[in-house]
């Protein structure tokens, strides 16, 4: 059934990994915008994760033994690499943290971003914070896809979001980022950035993307109703990530054009 919801989806991946966005990151400033436009999605894919955590694991007291046992061991596997990884200086951190620490190396604004988080920090609700901020519209609509399909609470579409709007995508994106950025910053200081994105490429095609994988088959089973909407989510969260995408490339030409 994996095979066929990939096939199904494989457009919509395919014109994601050939965004014309790739192509247009060739300067500091064009990276700058992309790196504050990105972080959101870098973010709020914890929030993704600690909803699985929450759905397919047992998160409160008494502890009680719930859910599938390969299925717990899988979520809390990839949620104590993404929480907790081991960054360049080989210290304990989140990738969130680590994407940061990138960008204010890169010289990237990170202040809007620390604003809207201490928002939520202040209890601000995520769907305020959202319709308050004076993000992008193609953030806050990729931010609102995230929290809507959190709020359902159907872990089989949380888990194929996650997957093929995420994880299953990362290591090729990334790596297209990766490759075009080495080509065109050679003397410009990325070293946290090219270390947070071989460590995604790393982790994702050799750990998390299979588990993941196998994560979607558990929740899915033999349910004709869960895989079918397990592949609309799918779509629905590529064509998200597109329209971000979309939002950065429309602002980076906006930008080249005022210089």
């Amino acid at each position: 059934m994996i095979a066929k919801l990939n096939e199904s989806i494989s457009s919509h991946r395919n014109r994601l990994l050939n965004h014309k966005l790739y192509k247009k990151i060739v300067t500091p400033a064009d990276l700058k915008i992309f790196l504050e436009h990105h972080v959101y999605a870098v973010w709020d894919f914890m929030s993704l994760l600690k909803a699985l955590q929450q759905q397919l694991t047992c998160t409160t007291t008494p502890w009680l033994p719930y859910g599938n046992p390969e299925t717990r061991y899988l979520i809390n596997e990839i949620v104590l690499a993404e929480e907790t990884d081991i960054n360049k200086e080989g210290k304990r951190q989140s990738h969130y943290e680590m994407y940061l620490d990138a960008m204010i190396e890169c010289g990237a604004n990170t202040t809007p971003v620390k604003d809207f988080l201490g928002a939520l920090a202040n209890g601000t609700s995520i769907q305020d914070a959202i319709a308050n901020s004076t993000l992008e519209e193609s953030i806050k609509q990729f931010l609102k896809f995230t929290f809507d399909v959190i709020d359902e609470g159907k872990p089989h579409k949380i888990a194929a979001a996650f997957t093929f709007g995420r994880e299953d995508l990362i290591p090729d994106m990334f790596t297209a980022i990766l490759k075009e950025m080495q080509l065109h910053f050679p003397e410009l200081n990325i070293e946290k950035l090219v270390y947070y994105f071989d460590r995604h490429i790393e982790l994702d095609e050799d750990e998390h993307g299979p588990m993941a994988l196998q994560m979607v088959s558990e929740l899915c089973g033999t349910d004709e109703t869960k895989w079918k909407e397990a592949t609309e989510i799918s779509i629905d969260a590529l064509e998200v990530r597109i329209k971000l995408w979309d939002g950065i490339y429309n602002n980076i030409i906006s930008e080249q054009t005022t210089v």
